[in-house]
């Protein structure tokens, strides 16, 4: 008898257990993988080994994730991409792609190509040498040739079906590019300039919708003027939300909720729905003692006003408890904050996507 169970014993640790799913599906539907891209709000680790200052793999980034160590996730904890996984019982985490010991289970139930610093503008990524969109898609379609390496093509062309597909950028196409940088607001006004950004997020939603993707969530850009740090860069001197930077973000979601729709014909068998972040977070952001937060306009990490990325460092002291402020860093929200937003989003419009 013992011996039957020490087998059986060993048979479970071959196999990863998955986590329990908080996310009810349909009946007869499942989503087998998750498979995120864009920017640092989902990032899992992809810049670790960039040459780029838009790096987060040293402490204090990562005090409260497993291990209390940082692993490229531009935040306290866990980050959007591993809240979702987990919610629908796939794993704990969303691992990078760029890490080098992933194993066929993990390719098989998806991966980050996100990176940090990026946009749907071209010029986002190069003005700080980070994972263009572009850059992405071809990571995409090299993951897709080790998938059907791995487990056939059948098999492969079921995942990637039947994987949910999340595109999250935009941010610092406003606040960097157009807003800091400036270098396209001498090129383009700003309706304009979110005309440039639809082009890129469309063009990429057709991209990987022809490499197979068909279950996509693209999410709108945040209320960005209310970051810490931009409310520091152009919030005046009360440091207010950077309302221009707002009105920018509502004008791209506009374009953008409106632009998937009219994809949607010219796309079969797809659900492509659009994301609305910028509310929901704008609420946490306003009223966040009503949530039971004590800090929303500046960040935990140092004085909270700028530090992000190099500049949130082991030399900046962090506040005694990221979960009583909205943002962890100048930029990015804490975990608390994304473990409020999350779940609730998934709800929405899970029935939508699958």
């Amino acid at each position: 008898m013992k011996l039957i169970f020490f087998s059986f014993l060993l048979l479970l640790l071959q196999f990863p257990c998955s986590s329990r799913a908080l996310i009810k599906l349909p009946p007869n539907v499942s989503v087998p993988a998750v498979i995120v891209f864009g920017d640092s709000i989902m990032d899992t680790g992809n810049n670790n080994d960039l040459k780029s200052v838009v790096k987060c793999n040293f402490p204090p980034y990562g005090q409260d994730f497993y291990g209390q160590k940082p692993t490229g996730r531009f935040g306290n904890g866990k980050v959007p991409s591993d809240i979702i996984v987990k919610e629908l019982g796939i794993k704990e985490y969303l691992p990078p792609y760029s890490d080098a010991n992933l194993s066929p289970q993990e390719l098989a139930t998806g991966v980050c190509f996100a990176s940090g610093g990026t946009g749907f503008d071209s010029m986002t990524p190069k003005i700080v040498a980070v994972l263009s969109m572009d850059d992405q898609l071809r990571m995409f379609k090299e993951y897709i040739a080790k998938l059907q390496g791995a487990f056939g093509k059948e098999r492969a062309d079921f995942i990637l079906r039947n994987a949910l597909y999340l595109v999250v950028a935009g941010s610092d196409d406003i606040a960097n590019t157009y807003f800091t940088v400036r270098i396209r607001k001498l090129q383009y006004d700003v309706p304009s300039y979110t005309d440039l950004m639809v082009k890129g997020a469309s063009d990429f939603v057709k991209e990987i919708y022809k490499l197979g993707a068909r279950r996509i969530g693209v999410f709108s850009a945040p209320p960005i003027g209310c970051v810490p740090s931009q409310r520091t860069l152009g919030g005046g001197l009360l440091r207010g939300c950077a309302e221009e930077y707002n009105q920018a973000a509502i004008l791209f979601n506009s374009k953008i909720s409106s632009t998937l729709n009219s994809l949607n014909p010219s796309m079969p068998n797809s659900r492509l729905v659009y994301i609305d972040v910028y509310t929901p977070l704008l609420d946490l952001i306003l009223n966040y003692r009503n949530y039971g937060f004590e800090v929303a306009d500046k960040g935990c990490c140092g004085t909270g006003a700028i530090e992000v990325a190099i500049l949130c460092n082991p030399l900046s002291k962090p506040c005694s408890n990221a979960s009583s402020h909205i943002f962890w860093d100048s930029y990015h929200p804490s975990e608390a904050t994304y473990s409020l937003l999350v779940p609730p989003l998934l709800q929405k419009y899970m029935s939508s996507l699958v």
